[in-house]
């Protein structure tokens, strides 16, 4: 999986439109191989980004779990820990 694509199930507050579309213009870029598209490939890719959006967005409010919401700020200091690990410590 694309490290750049974030986990966005049952966090508190609720994800956002804006984190589930960059989500998907991640997993676009890295299933089509662009980071950017040439103009006669934009519009499909652009389609395909608001696609993967819309399906995303169904499927997170479909979703149930009786675990407690995650916090955002405890997942990204567990990420920069796993960062620092595999990495190395960055001053």
């Amino acid at each position: 999986m694309c490290r750049n694509i974030k986990m966005l199930f049952n966090f508190n507050p609720p994800v956002t439109e804006d984190e589930i579309r960059a989500a998907s213009l991640q997993f676009v870029r890295k299933v089509s191989g662009f980071n950017k598209p040439s103009k006669g490939n934009e519009a499909a890719f652009l389609t395909a980004v608001e696609e993967i959006a819309a399906v995303s967005a169904r499927l997170l409010a479909s979703l149930e779990t009786n675990a407690p919401p995650r916090s955002r700020e405890e997942e990204a200091a567990k990420a920069k820990a796993r960062n620092a690990v595999r990495f190395g410590a960055r001053d």
